[in-house]
């Protein structure tokens, strides 16, 4: 059974309310959700509500529905009463299998027979997070990225114990609220967006660990080379655009084979002491004194402003198609 139709959600627990969690309950405030939320740390409530804080200007630039509130959340003491009388919830506990199964047998007391839990993990496999709960067939991952509440996507992939109709539901829920939710067919360490970046940061690490590049040469080159692509369009069609007129046959007709040559030069660097000090001393130097708290408000101005037009752009092309019939 599920709680009610995705778009009509209303109120949703948030448990764990570190970096991630804090900001999941502010998006779903500013998307005129109530919020329940927990977690187990000393003043987490003064930090939660100073996280929401720090976040709603961001939300209040990319435009709030009447119904957003920052105020409407509630802190519970236990991750049972957080639970209780909500629609789904969004878990975050620490990336520990153990520290998830304990906090899922605290909060199955609360939880209702038709809610949706939903978990943040970033790397476990939602079969393993499931066996033996109440209820294993409402359990599903979605899976964020930092910082949640400005970066749209999610990624949603159910366990083999997972209804296949929650799948279908969370992802619904996710669009209906404003994310870009994406569909895994399978279950893999990593789930598929870290997978790929880490495949990137392995090439990033090798390239300085050999000398090829800085750290702060290899971060320039991604940024303002293939990063100003990606934030438009994926890897397949940007190759496709490569291969001109003839698409993506002629593009790996044309660069398939280098392409695999290069694969097969790949570094696999192991983060040894020395290449450790490397990767530390560069991003101490490419920050040149800023302070993390600096680095995230530059981050997140820059994500504000690439998002904005992003978004008039494509408001933009779709008057153009509706123009054009």
């Amino acid at each position: 059974m599920l709680p009610c139709p995705p778009d009509q959600v209303e109120r949703i627990a948030v448990l764990g309310t570190g970096t991630i969690g804090a900001s999941w309950a502010a998006y779903f405030l500013s998307r005129g959700l109530t919020v329940s939320a927990y977690d187990p740390m000393p003043d987490s409530e003064a930090d939660l509500r100073r996280r929401i804080e720090a976040a709603w200007p961001a939300l209040e630039q990319l435009g709030l529905p009447a119904a957003a509130d920052p105020d409407r959340v509630t802190v519970h003491a236990d991750p049972a009463g957080a639970v209780r009388d909500v629609q789904a919830v969004q878990e975050n506990a620490p990336e520990f299998m153990d520290a998830k199964l304990a906090l899922y047998e605290a909060m199955e007391p609360g939880l209702p027979d038709d809610a949706v839990m939903i978990s943040s993990s970033s790397g476990l496999i939602m079969s393993e997070l499931q066996k033996g709960r109440v209820g294993p067939e409402r359990y599903v991952l979605g899976h964020p990225f930092n910082p949640p509440h400005l970066i749209p996507l999610v990624e949603v992939v159910g366990g083999t114990a997972t209804d296949p109709a929650v799948v279908d539901w969370t992802l619904q829920f996710y669009e209906a609220i404003g994310k870009v939710a994406i569909r895994l067919n399978k279950e893999v360490p990593g789930h598929l967006v870290n997978r790929m970046q880490a495949a990137i940061w392995r090439e990033a690490i090798d390239a300085v660990a050999t000398g090829l590049a800085s750290v702060e040469d290899v971060d320039r080159g991604l940024a303002y080379g293939p990063g100003l692509r990606w934030a438009v369009m994926g890897p397949h069609l940007i190759c496709a655009l490569a291969g001109g007129e003839g698409g993506m046959p002629n593009y790996i007709d044309h660069f398939g084979p280098s392409i695999e040559r290069w694969w097969k030069d790949l570094g696999t660097p192991t983060l040894t002491p020395e290449v450790r000090r490397k990767l530390i001393e560069g991003v101490e130097a490419e920050a040149a004194g800023r302070t993390v708290p600096d680095l995230v408000r530059e981050r997140d101005k820059l994500l504000l402003a690439v998002l904005g037009a992003l978004g008039r752009a494509r408001d933009e092309l779709n008057k153009e198609k509706v123009a054009s019939g």
